[in-house]
């Protein structure tokens, strides 16, 4: 079963962990950070990942290596249909 797990910890100042599991049925497997109005701010993940759980960190910064604001974000994860969301808080 594909999942994503709560980010760890939340709310993160510096940066938090994103842990997902997956079947290894070769789908694509894309974790992007948005902002509250669907912006995407960052891809964190864009693969096709073996079975398992894996996890990948967010460091709070844009695609642009710029810090983002504190707020509320939201992290989707797609795989071939499935799609997950999960809030995260960034504290600055």
């Amino acid at each position: 079963l594909t999942a994503l797990r709560p980010p760890r910890p939340n709310p993160f100042t510096a940066s938090t962990e994103l842990s997902f599991d997956t079947p290894g049925n070769g789908r694509r497997v894309v974790i992007r950070v948005c902002d509250v109005a669907g912006r995407l701010v960052r891809t964190l993940y864009d693969g096709r990942p073996p079975a398992g759980r894996h996890s990948v960190g967010w460091d709070g910064r844009a695609e642009s290596g710029v810090p983002v604001a504190s707020g509320v974000y939201l992290v989707n994860l797609d795989s071939g249909g499935f799609r997950r969301t999960r809030k995260v808080v960034r504290l600055r």
